[in-house]
């Protein structure tokens, strides 16, 4: 009888099982096909890869090729100055006028000692001339002729020495006149006319040259491997763009032509320089800029859509399918922009697909109603 029971109350509590599970059934499926219903419709690309030049921004400062401290090269006072501060100046112009007259009457001292050598030379060998003629034919001892030979040498070598002090006086002379060594814009005078200046004392001014001026700027050590990796044998004189702070564009593009040996271990980047043309004198020396750098070789790249990429405070992301077919937050890095699609450096590869049409309704991990777009539907 007890068995019977027990039997019994095991059927009903099975039969109230199957209920209960075909119940629970029912409301899943009627969730999910409420879902589906319910579903948002988006609009979804294939992430494709295309040829692309790709650009390195970065922060830039602009130097002189020539920085030149003007220094005198003798000693003296500073007498006059040809120039203001700020002039922009020749090659070979005269700058500073140290006091000349001391070197001037070195000068003349000297171009006299010279020509009273020459004289005496002249006079000296018109008698060894004689001497010679009277020693062959025995009309004088031979150590006569020996001593007038001596006296002409000595002369010719005294007139040697005369003429190098002469030339040394000429030399010191010139350096009274401070010449600029090379084109460029004159900085601020650091001694004032009057005091006494020496090859020791110091600077008299600084010159910047102004055409051309270089830039130098630092590149990721990441970056420039996947630029010479793409460029490969042509790995030199690449575009280069400068943009001043207010993002206004030089008018002139620069070339990239010279590269560091070896990668700052403090930044992990390397020093790049550009060269650009400076007519106008726009680009002072010290100057900070923003330049881009562009490969030389287009390579393949993922692209994605602008529509595609939304961005808050964490940074850009996209709404990815996943193999659920669910969309998936996942955010992104790009290397600028091409056309109308963002470059993407990190967080997608070609094949992915995401959403480009409805993401203001996608909520993360939910059902979507998938549509592709025109172009992939064709296909």
């Amino acid at each position: 009888m007890k068995k019977n029971i027990i039997i019994v109350i095991l059927l009903i509590l099975a039969a109230i099982g199957v209920r209960v599970g075909i119940s629970m059934y029912n409301g899943i499926k009627s969730a999910n096909e409420r879902k589906k219903i319910n579903a948002p419709e988006v609009i979804v690309d294939t992430i494709k890869e295309d040829d692309i030049i790709r650009v390195y921004e970065a922060p830039g400062r602009v130097t002189a090729k020539y920085r030149v401290d003007v220094l005198a090269r003798i000693s003296g006072y500073l007498q006059k100055s040809y120039f203001k501060e700020g002039d922009y100046v020749k090659a070979g112009q005269t700058l500073f006028l140290i006091e000349p007259t001391e070197y001037s009457n070195a000068a003349n001292v000297a171009s006299a000692d010279v020509k009273n050598l020459k004289a005496q030379l002249v006079y000296a060998e018109k008698q060894l001339a004689r001497a010679e003629e009277l020693v062959k034919n025995d009309y004088i001892a031979k150590a006569q002729y020996d001593n007038i030979l001596a006296q002409r040498d000595s002369l010719r070598a005294q007139l040697a020495s005369a003429q190098a002090r002469y030339s040394d006086t000429n030399r010191n002379l010139s350096y009274t006149r401070v010449k600029a060594p090379v084109d460029g814009q004159v900085g601020i005078i650091d001694v004032t006319l009057g005091n006494f200046v020496s090859p020791s004392a110091g600077p008299l001014t600084t010159l910047n040259s102004t055409n051309p001026m270089y830039v130098t700027f630092p590149l990721e050590s990441s970056d420039y491997n996947a630029l010479a990796a793409s460029d490969g044998a042509d790995n030199k004189a690449r575009k280069v763009e400068l943009y001043f702070s207010g993002n206004e564009k030089y008018a002139f593009d620069g070339v990239q032509d010279f590269t560091d040996n070896k990668i700052d271990q403090s930044t992990g980047t390397v020093t790049l320089r550009a060269t650009f043309e400076n007519p106008n004198n726009q680009l002072l020396h010290g100057e900070f800029v923003n330049i881009k750098l562009y490969a030389n070789k287009p390579v393949k790249t993922p692209v994605v859509p602008l529509v595609a990429v939304q961005e808050n405070q964490a940074g850009k992301y996209v709404y990815k399918i996943d193999e659920k077919n669910l969309p998936q937050l996942v955010y992104i890095k790009v290397a600028g922009q091409h056309g109308d699609n963002w470059i993407i450096k990190e967080g997608l590869k070609a094949g992915d697909k995401v959403i480009i049409v409805g993401i203001q309704k996608v909520v993360p991990n939910q059902p979507v109603n998938i549509k592709m777009n025109n172009n992939e539907a064709k296909k």
